[in-house]
């Protein structure tokens, strides 16, 4: 019979090859269930909040030390939580001015959409003419019944989406109360195989994080030349130019669905331009989107020593099998795994 404190100081027995199992039993499951429940935004965000907590109190993640400086790990972490409220609050002292200013565009794309179309209606043939909208109550009305046969589905999108940002917003409560825990001074064999795959997994999402900075900014340095130098070229000025690629930097730091939220506005845009512009606008970043899979996979791989052709392969199967959410997940759960068959002198 197995003495409890000989676990620890075991490693080849089947006491701790079962221990080590169960531990990446519990991780394999967590990981599935963040995919198939919907719970990756509530994952995502407990690294993001346990990274952004270990930062303000500057302590490493192997350990915290008597020596080190920063904020108090209570401060740190209501910063932490408190932050999204306070940006909540402000975003909707301000809705009024947002919504105001929000009708006002729309109104100015309303009335550039019905321009182009009428331009359209006196150069194509009578065919095609009769199919499309006349003036600006006609575009109005094809918006509106548009809107009124994708009702159920737009109330389906909100209810996810909000059902994100609660588990995101739940996932940085626990990332922070996480970070500020004090560690006991020993763990039971399976708590501490548990925090080993816990710190992987955290060191893979640190890398991860950080090779999307530099996607981030390839996507903001080709959106520039696009927006401020082609585009001119031809003679097109865009509208909100600079603050477009603010926002793609900003949102390209949000792997997958911050570039479709910046394709989205730019394309209408580019639409508020001229119809020929909103084409061209989509068809670039289609391009962006499509070469980002390289990009992301040479760029994450070259981070976590992974090749390019394994990542492609894991993204690739991911949104086969669960999505938007399996691609955004691939790159941080291929490279926690590499990470782990590393400590193990697998690979």
């Amino acid at each position: 019979m197995t003495n409890k404190s000989d676990w620890p100081a075991a490693p080849g027995t089947l006491a701790h090859r079962m221990v080590q199992g169960a531990s990446f039993v519990l991780v394999g499951v967590l990981c599935l269930l963040s995919l198939s429940a919907g719970l990756l935004p509530g994952l995502l965000a407990v690294c993001v909040s346990f990274l952004l907590t270990r930062a303000l109190t500057r302590v490493p993640l192997a350990a915290r030390h008597a020596g080190s400086s920063g904020l108090p790990p209570w401060l740190a972490a209501t910063l932490v939580i408190v932050a999204p409220l306070a940006g909540l609050v402000a975003l909707m002292l301000n809705a009024k001015g947002y919504s105001l200013l929000a009708v006002q565009q729309y109104q100015e794309l309303l009335n550039h959409l019905a321009n182009t179309i009428l331009e359209m209606r006196e150069r194509l043939p009578p065919e095609i003419v009769r199919h499309l909208p006349e003036g600006v109550a006609g575009v109005q009305e094809l918006v509106a019944t548009h809107l009124r046969a994708q009702a159920s589905h737009l109330a389906t999108v909100g209810r996810t989406w909000l059902h994100g940002l609660l588990l995101a917003y739940v996932g940085l409560i626990v990332g922070a109360l996480l970070a500020t825990r004090r560690p006991p001074a020993q763990r039971r064999p399976l708590s501490a195989a548990i925090a080993t795959r816990a710190a992987h997994f955290i060191d893979a999402f640190r890398q991860i994080v950080a090779a999307q900075f530099w996607i981030a900014t390839f996507n903001a340095v080709l959106t520039a030349l696009f927006v401020l130098a082609l585009l001119p070229a031809f003679g097109v000025a865009m509208p909100y130019d600079y603050a477009l690629v603010g926002m793609t930097f900003v949102f390209g730091l949000v792997p997958i669905v911050g570039n479709l939220v910046v394709n989205v506005v730019m394309t209408l845009v580019g639409v508020s331009v001229s119809v020929f512009v909103g084409v061209g606008c989509l068809a670039f970043l289609i391009g962006i989107h499509k070469a980002e899979y390289f990009i992301n996979a040479r760029v994450v791989g070259a981070r976590t020593s992974t090749g390019v052709w394994e990542l492609l392969a894991v993204m690739f199967a991911a949104e086969t099998l669960f999505g938007v959410p399996g691609l955004v997940a691939a790159p941080l759960y291929y490279a926690y795994a590499k990470k782990e068959l590393a400590a193990a002198g697998l690979v």
